[in-house]
């Protein structure tokens, strides 16, 4: 890792920061340093083949995006939630916008079957593949790796947006309504960068050249990143749903249920790349992760599954209430045990404060679960509560990644295709 441990150790263990935050920032600070590494030589690649305005503009726009990566990796890990720019707009958001403005250039080494495309040798810092650096002559590996970086810096935008702020009439931190809001809408673009490049940008990657791409940029992890995005959507839909009064259970019941499935599929996903499991660093605490948030989903859906069964008024489905809450009540206590695992897997970080539903759910959960059993042990026999829990609702899925196209070539190659012709 360019991050070091005790960079890692000191920003994982800042209190007023989420550990959603925290492994979305020191993931893209380790990716921003990626682009700064072996800075491709266009001139020598494409000199002979692309007029040299072109070749400039492609190494000015990749010049560009390497300072501010270089000046952004250690932002990623500071304190300070947001850092102004000149713009006025954030550093992130700049540093997004200049990836964007370089898509457009580089797609067209790829137009059309272009020959050039395996002409320019690209290099990345991996997060977590074991390998610290993968180079590939391939113009298909940098529009992967551009993708992945404008989703990482979009998912690091979306979870600054949750980080608790002080209103001028409050004492007490907290995350505002819009921030919540905006934040699922960030955190459906980064879902969108990243069904593209699961979509439309691997399969134009040979087979043989996709079986040497880093483990960061394997489809299984780009799909539990998607999912992983779309899980944390819900999960604040259902923190607004909590603190809404006019919510009922059965909407926070579904939400809760549609959280599971998503969560479900990240951890599906990244469950086939079985060295992350058994390694460490990043990769692993990827995967651990993955796998909290699961059984936290899996937690809460329980937990209203058992409300609304128990609003019945038949033994039957009191007595799997019963079962519910207890199954919500031992997922909740395995996702504590889980995020300790988190934590203690390297970088270690501390346990954040509680926050979204799991700062509701948390309380709730064990409290009811304790109370509806005695009430249901005193009116039931002991065989009518049930030992297993009952099977969740299957809720269709409401929340899709935005439908992110890649952009057209730059006009500046149909130039260049217009001047080979009159050649």
């Amino acid at each position: 890792m360019l991050l070091s441990d005790e960079i890692g150790l000191r920003q994982f263990g800042r209190r007023e920061r989420r550990s959603c935050e925290l492994f979305s920032l020191l993931l893209v600070g380790k990716k921003n340093q990626a682009v700064g590494y072996g800075m491709p030589d266009f001139s020598q690649s494409l000199g002979d083949s692309l007029p040299k305005s072109v070749v400039e503009r492609l190494s000015a726009l990749r010049t560009r995006i390497v300072v501010m990566a270089a000046q952004e990796a250690p932002k990623a890990t500071k304190p300070k939630r947001k850092t102004a720019t000149q713009h006025g707009g954030s550093s992130f958001s700049d540093l997004l916008q200049a990836l964007e403005d370089y898509l457009p250039v580089l797609l067209g080494l790829v137009k059309d079957g272009n020959k050039l495309k395996d002409k320019v040798h690209f290099a990345w810092i991996n997060q977590e593949d074991d390998t610290e650096v993968t180079v590939m002559a391939n113009a298909w590996y940098e529009v992967l790796s551009v993708l992945h970086l404008m989703a990482m810096l979009c998912l690091s935008e979306a979870n600054a947006l949750l980080l608790p702020k002080t209103a001028s009439d409050s004492y007490q931190p907290k995350v505002t309504e819009e921030g919540k809001r905006n934040s699922v809408d960030v955190f459906l673009k980064a879902a969108g960068y990243l069904d593209c490049a699961i979509r439309h940008v691997l399969p134009q990657i040979p087979p043989e050249v996709r079986r040497d791409l880093p483990i960061d940029l394997a489809e299984e992890v780009l799909r539990a990143l998607c999912m992983q995005a779309l899980g944390q959507c819900v999960d604040i839909q259902l923190g607004m749903a909590i603190d809404s009064p006019k919510a009922t259970l059965a909407v926070k019941r579904r939400l809760a249920c549609e959280m599971v499935k998503y969560w479900q599929q990240a951890q599906d996903n990244i469950m086939l790349i079985s060295s992350l499991s058994c390694g460490d660093g990043w990769g692993k605490k990827h995967w651990v992760f993955v796998k909290w948030k699961y059984l936290e989903a899996k937690a809460a859906a329980y937990y209203y599954h058992g409300m609304i069964l128990d609003e019945s008024n038949t033994e039957k489905s009191h007595g799997m209430a019963v079962a519910a809450l207890r199954a919500a009540e031992e997922f909740l206590k395995e996702s504590k045990k889980t995020c300790e695992d988190f934590n203690a897997t390297s970088p270690t970080s501390r346990n954040p404060p509680l926050s979204g539903s799991m700062k509701y759910l948390s309380e709730k959960i064990p409290k009811d679960a304790s109370s509806k059993v005695r009430i249901n042990r005193d009116l039931y026999s002991h065989e009518r509560i049930l030992e297993t829990a009952p099977t969740l609702p299957d809720f269709a899925l409401a929340l899709k990644p935005d439908d992110y196209q890649l952009p057209l070539v730059d006009p500046s190659w149909n130039k260049e295709e217009s001047n080979q012709q009159k050649d």
